[in-house]
């Protein structure tokens, strides 16, 4: 029994290294439970924050189902691909260096090797419009699920493009 608590604690540090470059950015506002488990954490919808590295001022605050249950509470389970997003202006939109018209900002894992959370940042220069979209995908069959919002930056402001 002690070799199996042993073997357990050394997988769920090898999971835990796998996935930490992929959750960096991330900062968990809450949590609401879903379904008790009896052994393991219960499944739930996490709420995270991501700050826009490339945009300080704004804020995305992603939901997303977490699996729970042994598999989860190891790392191995594969949450669902359904996911919320709305993006705020939390701050003086400020743009230190001209944005890419459209850019991946933040990733997650959802897996432990084959699924991710994505969420894409793109420009809508005629609006002077940031539009954040997220959405799930795998190596093989990524999910058309996805969830979009939009942060309008004052039209004093400007939004620098690279061209």
């Amino acid at each position: 029994m002690k070799r199996l608590s042993i073997a357990l604690a050394a997988l769920a540090t090898a999971v835990g290294a796998l996935l930490l470059p992929g959750t960096g950015r991330a900062e968990t506002i809450g949590s609401v439970d879903t379904v008790f488990k009896l052994i393991g954490p219960d499944h739930k919808i996490v709420v995270d924050a991501y700050d826009d590295p490339r945009v300080p001022g704004v804020t995305c605050y992603v939901s997303r189902a977490k699996t729970g249950g042994i598999k989860g509470g190891l790392g191995l389970a594969e949450d669902r691909s359904e996911a919320s997003i709305a993006c705020q202006a939390t701050g003086n939109i400020q743009f230190p260096a001209p944005l890419p018209q459209q850019e991946e900002v933040f990733t997650e894992r959802t897996s432990l090797l084959f699924k991710r959370l994505r969420v894409v940042r793109m420009v809508d220069e005629k609006r002077n419009t940031l539009v954040y979209m997220t959405y799930s995908d795998r190596v093989i069959e990524g999910s058309p699920q996805n969830s979009v919002t939009a942060v309008a930056v004052p039209r004093g402001t400007p939004i620098p493009l690279k061209k």
